[in-house]
């Protein structure tokens, strides 16, 4: 039986093929991020980086979040560094677009293809943004 594999191949089980338990969760993040991109990463968007360029991230900062100052200015850092532009939202004064992300804490960046609750150190950030 050792020199003929094929014949235990029936008898030993076959693992399942993994199951991706967030799918759902993705594709409508996806979605929803395709739906409000414009919003997001538009022309004319307040912001910082190089003008005239579409922003690339938003960050989603509040008035009362001790951490936004320091990463505001990471991102700074970040986008000076990679030549990119970052739109820049209130969620305050933007708390239906914040909803409508699910997004219920600052700092938060969005990118085209995901959504990042809490502050992210600039070594994240790049590994996303980084071309």
């Amino acid at each position: 039986m050792i020199d003929t594999p094929a014949l235990l191949a029936p008898l030993t089980p076959s693992d399942p093929a993994p199951m991706d338990i967030y799918a759902d969760e993705v594709t409508h993040d996806l979605d929803l991020l395709a739906r409000e991109s414009s919003r997001l990463f538009g022309p004319g968007l307040a912001g910082f980086g190089p003008a005239g360029a579409l922003p690339r991230i938003a960050f989603f900062t509040a008035p009362d979040c001790p951490g936004c100052v320091a990463a505001e200015a990471e991102l700074r850092a970040l986008a000076d560094r990679l030549g990119l532009r970052a739109s820049v939202f209130d969620m305050g004064r933007d708390a239906d677009l914040a909803d409508r992300l699910g997004l219920d804490m600052a700092p938060s960046y969005v990118m085209p293809d995901r959504l990042l609750r809490g502050a992210m150190p600039a070594i994240v950030l790049e590994r996303y943004l980084a071309p």
